[in-house]
């Protein structure tokens, strides 16, 4: 029986004789401590850094970023924590959170409450990143590539910045975690645009697992320290969502641990298959299909040229975006990938870098999508429809022959697949 993550569950599959399973072994990892305890730990010993308490010290203003509703990090656990040991250090402390949305829509005031709990929403000062909103953002100048450096405010004028967040393989970024709250996190629409431009994800090196000469990372990490992000707090999960280890103190010694952590806990050997079944993680990365090309790239790598991808993801809000569904139903594969070729860095169109990533795969391998999402605008959008796993494999078997080699990767976010 194979399970994969599916919005707050899991949808389960029989197959009699898989050529691989490809699981990230931190998935299976059992914590030791509670998440407290490991946080805490963490915090207490902070890497390349003074302690919260410490820097804390004589500030009037301090900012934390935090992750928004498209993210896993236990802010539950790890905020208060945070905020109790800055006001152990310095208790007259102005503090602010501003939730890193990049150019996802505002977070709910609902599920704010169920990120933070009542406590935070009730008694702290919240504030949302609007990508949108030119009044938010001071011009910090120039990035690596050219593009505009334009950060949130409350960021830029405060006397210590922080953030918190969790490190996993990103499919362009190399990994997530550490500069990326940042930008995008609370970076303009121009900023993040041109940092997701179609010259910078074609890049060979804007991939999964690859931080060195990556220009993506490149633009995230000046980014950060332009924005002087003083501390940082990444943990790192299971697939139940558990912490299984916190790096936190300055921001490139401890995002370097964290990665070195996830690499070792996530690698795995790249097998190929006629059939490659994966999902994006469950909730909250499976709530749209925008966030799909995350698992879809890994499951490129697996797969053999003309071979079939089938991909789990509840969609529960949809497409998850206008200009990618705009982009999405906008030819072929090809013609898609070819108008946005043309379209120059400073004009890049908000989320077409998830398309340019979608129709790069499609472009190779046809894409079954089990979803909620209309079968109809499934189709528009050059994939196959499926009603459940079963039907999915039925259809690829169709195309592919009973024989067809399986490979099965159940989070496909979270696996690092190398040759």
């Amino acid at each position: 029986m194979i399970k994969i993550p599916y919005d707050k569950s899991e949808i389960t599959l029989e197959i009699d004789d898989p050529k691989a399973i490809l699981t990230a072994k931190m998935h299976n990892l059992i914590p030791d401590k509670t998440a407290e305890e490991i946080i805490l730990e963490a915090l207490t010993n902070p890497i390349d850094s003074l302690p919260l308490e410490k820097l804390a010290e004589g500030k009037q203003t301090i900012t934390i970023i935090t992750s928004d509703h498209t993210r896993a990090v236990p802010s539950k656990i790890t905020l208060p924590i945070i905020l109790s040991l800055l006001r152990k250090g310095n208790p007259q402390a102005n503090i602010r959170i501003i939730i890193a949305t990049g150019l996802h829509r505002a977070t709910s005031v609902q599920e704010q409450r169920a990120m933070f709990g009542d406590e935070i929403v009730d008694k702290e000062q919240i504030f949302i990143n609007d990508a949108n909103d030119d009044s938010q953002f001071i011009d910090l100048g120039e990035l690596p590539s050219g593009a505009k450096c334009e950060i949130n405010k409350l960021a830029v004028e405060c006397d210590l910045l922080i953030s918190e967040g969790f490190i996993e393989p990103h499919f362009f970024a190399g990994f997530s975690g550490g500069r990326k709250s940042v930008l995008p996190g609370i970076s303009s629409r121009e900023t993040i645009n041109e940092n997701h431009c179609f010259r910078a994800i074609a890049n060979p090196l804007s991939v999964t697992g690859v931080l060195q000469d990556n220009p993506v990372h490149k633009d995230m990490l000046v980014a950060a320290e332009k924005a002087k992000l003083a501390f940082i707090l990444n943990v790192a999960l299971n697939s139940k969502k558990q912490v299984l280890a916190a790096f936190a103190g300055e921001m490139h010694s401890a995002h370097a641990k964290g990665v070195e952590y996830v690499t070792n806990c996530s690698r795995c050997d790249k097998i190929l298959g006629d059939v490659v079944i994966t999902g994006n993680g469950g909730y909250p990365l499976d709530q749209n299909l925008y966030q799909t090309p995350k698992a879809m790239a890994t499951a490129e790598l697996c797969t053999k040229p003309g071979g079939i991808i089938i991909m789990c993801a509840a969609c529960v809000d949809g497409v998850g975006g206008e200009n990618f569904e705009r982009i999405m139903l906008g030819g072929s594969p090809a013609e898609i990938e070819n108008k946005l070729s043309k379209i120059p860095p400073k004009e890049t169109i908000p989320e077409m870098w998830n398309a340019q990533v979608l129709v790069r795969i499609l472009k190779d391998h046809k894409i079954i999508l089990v979803s909620g999402m209309e079968p109809q605008l499934i189709s528009k959008m050059n994939m196959i429809p499926a009603n459940n796993l079963e039907e999915a494999l039925t259809e690829a078997r169709q195309i592919k022959g009973d024989n067809a080699e399986i490979v099965v990767i159940p989070d496909g976010v979270s696996v690092l697949c190398k040759d």
